[in-house]
């Protein structure tokens, strides 16, 4: 499918903030309401100081609205979130957005990215990570712990 040219992608900045609250909490899958993500220590202002810190995130607009958005940390070299609106699935914007944070932490001289994901392999993240070469780690916790190496390195033991 070719790529729409009416989608536009960049760097999130703090005033993308609430933009990507409203895309998280729309998601298909593993979405979570406000009060929950709240719950979990996660608001504006929390965000808005992991970005003024070690994380950075890219986002994809359509018609000026944000559709979907990629975080990481370039302390851990975990790869945070990942989220997509549904009617905007299957446009290869997940993957596009997974591939800046990527490239952002092996250009960071990381050689081993890794997320965690719910344990349930019947869920599309699951297959989307697997096909973009992400294996699995452990499952601990109540979490799928997830691993993948800089294109070129050895693989992870």
């Amino acid at each position: 499918m070719p790529a729409d040219v009416s989608l536009q992608f960049r760097e999130i900045d703090a005033a993308d903030v609430p933009a990507l609250f409203y895309v998280r909490t729309r998601t298909r899958e593993n979405s979570y309401t406000l009060d929950e993500l709240h719950a979990l220590g996660i608001t504006a202002e929390s965000v808005t100081q992991r970005l003024a810190t070690s994380y950075k995130g890219w986002l994809c607009t359509h018609a000026g609205l944000v559709v979907g958005f990629c975080m990481a940390d370039c302390s851990t070299g975990e790869l945070w979130v990942i989220a997509v609106l549904p009617e905007y699935e299957g446009q290869g914007i997940g993957n596009r957005l997974m591939s800046s944070a990527e490239k952002w932490l092996w250009e960071l001289g990381w050689s081993r990215a890794w997320l965690t994901t719910d344990i349930d392999t019947a869920l599309r993240a699951y297959r989307f990570y697997r096909q973009r070469g992400w294996t699995d780690w452990k499952v601990d916790d109540g979490l799928r712990w997830m691993e993948l190496g800089r294109p070129g390195d050895p693989s992870p033991p």
